[in-house]
This record gives C-alpha cells, sequence and structure tokens, in this order.
C-alpha cells in the first residue's frame, strides 16, 4: 500500500440530509457528490459513519419496549445503567468483560470490544413513544459491499468503502476510529517477509490498514455536533487483496489482553 505522490486529501461531504429508515445510501451520497462537484475515481474511499447506514437500516430500538431479564436487571444495579438497555447490551454481546459503575465493556456478536456493545444513544431522536438507542449495522461487511456495489452501478467506478465508529482502546485514553465493515480494499495487510529498511524481512508485522483509514476520516466526522457523516479520502494505492473489517479480528487463541 502506499500514497500515491505522498500526498492523501481528505474532504467531508456537505449536503447529506438527515438519513431515515429505508432511505437508499447510495442515492443519498452520490447526490451529496455532486452537490460537493466531487469527481471520484477508481480507488478513492469513502469512509461511513455506521450511524447513518444504522439508521438507514432501521436499527433503532425503544427502550420503553424492552423487558429487561432477570440478568440485566442484575448487571444494571451493578453498573447503575437502564435495565432496558443493558437488555440490548447483552442481546448484541457474546461475553461481558468488564463491568464497573457507568461502564459495560463488551464483546459484541460480530467480535469487536466495545463499551456498550456499540450500542448509541447520542444523537439519537426520541420517537414519540420514549427514548430509543441505535444497533450497530447487522452485518457491517455486508453493507459495505451492498453500498459499494451499488455505488459502482452509479458512477462506474471501483471504490473502497468503510463503515466506520469509534471505539476506545485497553491501555491508552481517548478514542480512535475502527472499520466495522470494509468493501474494495484490504481491510488488514500482512507485511510478513517484506524486507525493512535494513534489509531484514519482517517476521510477525500486519497493518489495520482500515482502522487507519477510520482513524484518519474521524479527524473530520467529529465526535459530536459536527453532522459530517461521510469523508472522501483520494491518493491512497494498494496492490494486496481485499478483504473484510471481520479478518481485524483476534481469535481467541491470538488474543492475550482479556
Amino acid at each position: 500500500m502506499t500514497a500515491s505522490e505522498s500526498v492523501v486529501t481528505l474532504t467531508a461531504l456537505s449536503g447529506i440530509p438527515r438519513v431515515q429508515p429505508g432511505d437508499d445510501l447510495a442515492v443519498l451520497l452520490g447526490d451529496a457528490l455532486d452537490y460537493n462537484k466531487l469527481t471520484l475515481c477508481d480507488q478513492d474511499i469513502l469512509v461511513v459513519s455506521h450511524k447513518i447506514v444504522s439508521k438507514a437500516e432501521g436499527r433503532y430500538v425503544s427502550l420503553n419496549r424492552v423487558t429487561p431479564s432477570a440478568q440485566a436487571q442484575r448487571l444494571a444495579l451493578e453498573t447503575e445503567k437502564d435495565p432496558a438497555l443493558v437488555e440490548l447490551i447483552l442481546s448484541e454481546s457474546r461475553a461481558i468483560l468488564r463491568q464497573r459503575p457507568g461502564l459495560i465493556i463488551a464483546e459484541h456478536r460480530l467480535g469487536m470490544v466495545m463499551a456498550n456493545a456499540g450500542i448509541d444513544q447520542s444523537n439519537v431522536d426520541d420517537d414519540g413513544a420514549g427514548p430509543r438507542v441505535l444497533l450497530l449495522p447487522q452485518d457491517p461487511d455486508g453493507s459495505s459491499a451492498t453500498l459499494r456495489q451499488a455505488l459502482h452501478q452509479r458512477l462506474g467506478i471501483d471504490l473502497g468503502i468503510i463503515i466506520a465508529d469509534s471505539a476506545g482502546r485497553a491501555w491508552r485514553h481517548g478514542v480512535i476510529g475502527m472499520a466495522l465493515g470494509v468493501a474494495g480494499l484490504p481491510a488488514l495487510v500482512d507485511l510478513r517477509g517484506k524486507p525493512d529498511l535494513q534489509g531484514r524481512p519482517l517476521a510477525v508485522s500486519h497493518t489495520g490498514f482500515a482502522d487507519q483509514i477510520a482513524s484518519a476520516a474521524e479527524l473530520l466526522m467529529g465526535e459530536a455536533a459536527e453532522g459530517r457523516p461521510v469523508v472522501v479520502i483520494h491518493g491512497l494505492s494498494w496492490q494486496e487483496q481485499a478483504n473484510p473489517a471481520s479478518d481485524l479480528i483476534r481469535t481467541d487463541a491470538e488474543d492475550l489482553f482479556r
């Protein structure tokens, strides 16, 4: 993977309306590209906030309609959280890894380790019947592939698509971007066997290519009220085969941090 001529440009798209369940994201993003007068080319990348993908997929849940289990009630008492929210965290998780008042760290059903199993309450409208939350996309890699194909049909080019979220890290403060879904580019690049500057072959190096791109895009997307859910990245190139974001997840045998 390389940066063409050592220059990479990032452009946040404006003109994207508030996304509603059932909206066609390919149409919305294609119209936004026209509005911004951007012409894309092969290997340009669209980094898309998971929120607009989840909203288009209707991944809302009204908390008033959730019946907490006994397990959720117990965990809610220990963490001082809404029992309905805790029930959703449990239903979206393989395991609860850590907990304390105000915090639940869970292994999401797709393998990511995230606070609250990635369930989002920020910038989520009340549905008139009480508070609701937004779950992650059902299949982020599949959603990325579907969006890429639809944009290919409209634009006639081969884009890379990353569905991104922000996430914390075990040993450092602060959230960074993370790729939840990837299509059309390598999420993980294996550098083993390639020489370093001294000619010594790399033995264990892998690069989280899609995570690096997602983090760069997060600088423009922001974390609060910025309202910039899509970033176009131009100037990166790669020769490696495309692989999905699921390849970024360590297997249990490889996980030395729990």
